[in-house]
């Protein structure tokens, strides 16, 4: 039995990576112009362009709901839909933060194996869609979470596919990158690569579970979008008075390619994790483990029992657990973890006794 608590529960609870806190420390000496007028906020959008081979703007914001809302109202009128996994995470878990942030646009749920949309199932549902016809959301943009929140990967073929729907169409597309940095350490392309190379106008740039303290960003690729956002942020509170504590998280998250090497420890602890419960008795994967997040099924005893012995996880069914790594996790937690499950399963009856 562990003596401290070991928490799979969410890469929220970690840590700020060390490089990352000691930015916003230099960040604190002297003064600077507020509401995002100082040099670091400046540097933000120089840096970010050069990362992803292109001119953009950037908008830090405090939370990855503020991030989705925000892009995706100015995706669309208000009697427009964005469609999206119906499992997605804009509508899940967000209590409706796009429909208030848009003034009452819809989104159109898709169904998808492994939790990602196809193109043909977004082309049938906006040719099924009524366009034109004023009784219905009129076609706006869609949306592809990218890792998903089931911890399935886009390919990148899935997404270019995808992208030329919603430019023949004339929707726009938006990427929830909650976890961008796991999904491209998982595919080993470039940010441009992932992104506007296919399709993508505006990018939900995730941060905070990655090392960061408190700071995601916007980042638009489309001019329109990002003049549009300009309004939209002020309106909705999210223009930070002292924004240079924001975008010196973001500089130094992406220096020397700090972001891709926390996600790589937390990809790669997912990994010994899920190996090692696949390779045990009456334990099943839910689904591929492609990022950092596991999915997996265990008899409910076992599960009850973990529990009582301080591991922290979330309980997503009567068998169905879900274990996050992160990015300051280590081995040894994810060997306890391998270790207490060994010993626990023959208390399910369903499985014989382990040497």
């Amino acid at each position: 039995m562990t003596t401290q608590p070991v928490d799979f529960r969410s890469d929220n609870t970690a840590s700020v990576a060390p490089s990352i806190m000691e930015a916003i420390v230099a960040a604190n000496r002297g003064t600077a112009p507020s509401y995002g007028n100082d040099e670091t906020t400046r540097a933000v959008d120089r840096r970010l362009s050069d990362l992803f081979e292109t001119e953009v703007r950037v908008f830090p914001v405090a939370t990855g709901t503020a991030a989705n809302a925000i892009a995706l109202s100015a995706m669309t009128r208000p009697w427009g839909g964005i469609y999206c996994h119906e499992t997605a995470h804009i509508q899940t878990s967000e209590c409706g933060a796009f429909e208030a942030q848009s003034g009452g646009a819809k989104l159109q749920l898709l169904p998808g194996a492994q939790y990602r949309i196809t193109a043909d199932r977004l082309a049938k549902a906006i040719a099924d869609a009524g366009v034109g016809q004023p009784h219905k959301p009129q076609p706006a943009g869609v949306s592809v979470t990218q890792a998903t929140d089931l911890g399935t990967v886009y390919r990148l073929d899935e997404l270019a596919a995808i992208g030329e729907v919603a430019r023949a169409n004339r929707l726009k597309m938006h990427m929830d990158g909650a976890r961008f940095a796991n999904a491209l350490d998982t595919l080993g392309c470039t940010p441009a690569e992932m992104t506007w190379k296919i399709g993508v106008d505006v990018l939900s740039f995730g941060a905070t579970k990655n090392g960061c303290m408190s700071c995601d960003a916007i980042v638009a690729f489309d001019p329109g979008i990002a003049h549009e956002l300009v309004f939209r942020l002020r309106r909705a509170g999210h223009v930070w008075s002292k924004m240079r504590f924001a975008s010196a998280q973001l500089l130094a998250y992406v220096e020397d390619g700090l972001y891709l090497q926390l996600a790589a420890r937390a990809n790669g602890l997912a990994r010994r994790l899920s190996e090692g419960l696949a390779a045990l008795p009456g334990v099943k994967l839910h689904v591929p483990v492609e990022a950092n997040e596991v999915f997996v099924e265990m008899p409910d005893a076992v599960i009850t029992r973990l529990e009582a012995e301080r591991f922290l996880f979330a309980r997503r069914g009567p068998k169905l657990i879900r274990l996050v790594c992160r990015h300051d996790g280590t081995e040894a937690e994810v060997d306890q973890m391998l270790a207490a499950t060994r010993r626990l399963l023959p208390l399910a009856a369903n499985v014989t006794a382990l040497p």
